[in-house]
């Protein structure tokens, strides 16, 4: 159904070709690994590792999130004592 490229995951979309479908699965991915408590530096490293995804990427889809939900990540600091990288 996709094209796969060069270190892409079969049936995963390309960022060229379905850029919105890869940031909604990027989106997606992300929220994962709130509900598994990561921080952004282990979401990063998890999504670059295990769905090779490019941190830059990463990084951009998580600081839209922040800015679009700052009360649920001022509430998800707090409560986990993580730091938080919404000025970054």
């Amino acid at each position: 159904m996709y094209e796969t490229h060069y270190k892409q995951l079969p049936h995963f979309p390309c960022l060229h070709c379905h850029p919105h479908t890869y940031i909604k699965i990027v989106q997606n991915l992300i929220e994962r690994c709130l509900l598994l408590r990561m921080d952004r530096e282990q979401c990063v490293t998890a999504l670059a590792e295990h769905a090779r995804i490019r941190p830059l990427v990463t990084l951009t889809v998580w600081k839209e999130l922040v800015k679009e939900n700052k009360d649920f990540f001022r509430s998800y600091f707090q409560s986990s004592s993580l730091v938080p990288y919404t000025n970054q």
